[in-house]
């Protein structure tokens, strides 16, 4: 057994003496139809339209409508996102113990969690009418969420791996996804920003003479402080309003993708999972794929990145709500500013990183940090939407290539252990625990920061103690963390040369195993 393994991973010569025609076959199999592509990449839209939401709205909204404590948002939105993490592997166990039905073996997962998915997200921008145990109730919506779009956004990115067996294939059809779910975080924002924005917006606020007097810096001294309308019944009825008819939409964008995903796309068998090696159990494969080293380098890298990521989303309304006055009634068409270049610069770097590579390509994420503290330093109408085009340019890199490597990363294990097999629900979900842990931590720090300076709830203005966290949390935190991150990715071992060799050497076990099969019949 074991020779014949070392056999199939290595080149051979009987390979170049497969006939002509049975190679053409196989080639015809590996592609995937545009619509197919399309179908797909349409699936992954409505997690990146709630995300989207999420990201950008929930911290305001638990702050401002809810009106919890900042110390009460840092434990919704940190355990929330951790409790996501953690049930990556186990929905990755999950998977990896299920067995292949009609409809495939990842299909019935999407499908089943979908109702329910919908419902956690809705009460999640629910207010109840009970004050005391409010944050029980959105900390349970929220995890109830993270763990049920885990169990949707798991399957979906490990079919990635069954829709082709050729590298390119599955490039192309990452790109189509990614620019699906950069336009379905645009959509998210859109929506939420412009059905919300009127719950946010300087009207709502009025100077109170002679109620309120906080400390400033000489900027931002203020003898009258300007707040809310103290007990404003009709505001908070309407931001509750808006909040609930903009969740029923995106439930909505859940119902119609999910189909779609569903009636477009086949999910295949790869052949190489048939062949000679066999499936570890869960604990076991997770140990063996955190003992793979371009597997470790890619989680440390984008462990960084995107806590960096998350930190300016969730940070992004607030900074231009309190410390940038000028910015304040123009956050949602900044949002959509970021969102439009992002998905204008998916096909740039999906050219860019086959023209010259992925680890030449994640360099483009730097752009973001130089811009980012111009923000914090001129904030302006003009260098906002400036700096809105630059990041959107970044955060569309940050969000393709880790997933544009990570097929590349799992076939460069299957070629380093051919006697293993079945482990692509592991690499996909441990992936996403990693990414969804740092987004938590971030996010914790980022509230608890806001709750140790003196954030107040429903306030206008905000101290200066609080402007200036929230200028750290927008500028200097987010580029330190993106320089640690990529200082990392210069270690990562896949060059293209090296991908193409694996490639080869898989397609080569592939046709081997099929023409043995062919022979047994």
């Amino acid at each position: 057994m074991e020779e014949r393994a070392a056999e199939l991973s290595t080149p051979t010569a009987n390979s170049k003496r497969l006939p002509r025609q049975y190679s053409a076959r196989q080639i015809k199999h590996c592609k995937i139809s545009v619509l197919s592509k399309v179908c797909y990449a349409i699936g992954g839209a409505p997690n990146q339209v709630a995300g989207s939401a999420a990201a950008f709205f929930l911290q305001i909204y638990l702050l401002d409508v809810a009106q919890i404590t900042p110390f009460e948002a840092c434990l919704v939105l940190s355990i929330g996102k951790t409790w996501g993490g953690i049930t990556d592997p186990i929905v990755g166990f999950c998977i990896n113990k299920s067995k292949w039905t009609v409809i495939g073996r990842l299909m019935p997962w999407i499908l089943g969690c979908t109702p329910f998915l919908i419902l956690s997200y809705f009460f999640l921008w629910f207010v109840p009418p009970f004050v005391t145990g409010r944050v029980l109730w959105y900390l349970l919506f929220y995890c109830s969420f993270q763990a049920l779009s885990t169990i949707y956004h798991v399957p979906y990115t490990t079919l990635t791996m069954f829709l082709s067996t050729d590298q390119t294939e599955r490039d192309s059809a990452t790109a189509y996804r990614m620019t699906m779910e950069v336009l379905g975080t645009l959509i998210g924002a859109a929506l939420q920003g412009q059905i919300v924005a009127s719950a946010h917006t300087s009207h709502h606020c009025h100077v109170d003479y002679g109620t309120v007097n906080i400390s400033m810096n000489a900027t931002y001294s203020l003898v009258n402080s300007t707040i809310l309308v103290p007990g404003s019944a009709d505001y908070k009825l309407h931001a509750r309003n808006v909040y609930m008819i903009s969740a029923g939409v995106i439930g909505c964008i859940y119902v119609l993708c999910t189909a779609v995903l569903f009636l477009g796309v086949k999910e295949r068998n790869d052949s190489y999972a048939r062949s000679i090696g066999r499936i570890l159990p869960f604990f076991s494969g997770f140990k063996k794929s955190m003992q793979h080293g371009p597997y470790c380098y890619l989680i440390a890298s984008f462990f960084f990145i995107s806590a960096a990521v998350q930190l300016q989303q969730s940070n992004f309304v607030l900074f231009c709500t309190h410390a940038a006055g000028a910015l304040r009634d123009h956050f949602q068409n900044l949002v959509l500013t970021i969102l439009i270049s992002a998905v204008l610069s998916i096909p740039f770097w999906q050219w860019f990183l086959q023209r010259f590579g992925k680890k030449a390509a994640a360099f483009g994420i730097s752009c973001m940090i130089p811009f980012a503290i111009m923000l914090v330093t001129i904030p302006n109408v003009i260098v906002g939407y400036a700096v809105a085009v630059s990041s959107g340019f970044s955060i569309a890199a940050s969000l393709l290539l880790p997933w544009s490597m990570l097929p590349d990363v799992v076939d460069n294990f299957r070629q380093m252990n051919p006697r293993v097999n079945g482990l692509e629900a592991i690499f996909y979900s441990s992936y996403v625990f990693f990414t969804k842990l740092s987004a938590g931590i971030a996010l914790g720090i980022s509230t608890l920061s806001l709750q140790f300076t003196g954030y107040s709830s429903g306030a206008c203005r905000q101290s200066y103690h609080v402007v200036l966290t929230l200028q750290l949390l927008i500028g200097a935190v987010p580029a330190v963390l993106i320089i640690l991150g990529l200082i990392i990715l210069i270690f990562y071992p896949i060059t293209e040369d090296t991908r193409k060799e694996t490639e080869l050497i898989l397609n080569n076990i592939r046709l081997q195993t099929r023409r043995s099969t062919l022979i047994v019949i």
